[in-house]
């Protein structure tokens, strides 16, 4: 029996390739999606049953693409892991309406293109579309101008598929992360904050298979992760 299939989209050093990892952990096949490749080269070399794609959220072709490779190496896509984020971190003035265009296209634009390339299957057989959120989906902030109309509009979009999906036996969830997830790039821009700070990719990606897994009965569509010494 051929095993279950997990696309993540979006993979990083962070929670892209602790979430790959922790798929992989549970018996799937998993595609490591990003961009420029590279380190999701190497990472596919790591994880048993994994294979690296290219793919640019923003662009239609690219997605098609990728997903006709992943239908012809490992099979339908049983489990969407929608990782991708991204956004200028600036206020009003020094933000262009090509950086809101661009946020928007990578956090929801993508999502829904990405979602379409695997519902015809998820419909038939059932699924899971789990995306990566943030609290900026839910307030904006003096320098989030362009990432929090993104992460709302993604939140909204989740939401609309969830209602619609769930019926059809399609699990549709946010994982709003809060706070900082413990990378090289962080634990140096932030020196002075003990370990307990921050989030640990290993341990959201344990929350996602969580999700991924839950039985029909019972059900998460927002689940929040944060430290728990975060403030909110």
């Amino acid at each position: 029996m051929s095993k279950p299939v997990a696309v993540v989209v979006g993979v990083g050093p962070g929670i892209g390739a602790a979430v790959g990892k922790a798929m992989a952990a549970r018996g799937y096949a998993v595609a490591l999606l990003s961009r420029s490749g590279g380190f999701t080269d190497t990472l596919s070399t790591t994880i048993p049953g994994s294979r690296a794609y290219r793919c640019d959220v923003t662009d239609h072709a690219s997605i098609e693409a990728a997903f006709r490779s992943i239908a012809t190496d490992l099979g339908p896509v049983d489990a969407l892991l929608y990782n991708a984020g991204s956004g200028k971190f600036t206020g009003i003035d020094d933000t262009s309406l090509e950086d809101l265009e661009h946020a928007w296209r990578i956090n929801t634009w993508g999502l829904m293109a990405c979602a379409k390339e695997c519902l015809p299957h998820m419909k038939a057989r059932g699924g899971a579309i789990v995306v990566t959120g943030a609290t900026a989906s839910l307030r904006g902030g003096l320098r989030t101008t362009a990432f929090a109309q993104a992460k709302a509009a993604q939140r909204s979009l989740a939401q609309s598929m969830a209602k619609q999906l769930g019926p059809l036996g399609v699990h549709v969830a946010l994982v709003i992360v809060d706070g900082v997830v413990d990378l090289p790039r962080t634990r140096a821009m932030m020196p002075d904050k003990p370990a307990e700070f921050f989030l640990a990719p290993d341990d959201i990606a344990k929350s996602v298979v969580h999700v991924v897994e839950q039985p029909r009965s019972a059900w998460t569509f927002e689940l929040d992760l944060r430290p728990h010494i975060e403030k909110w």
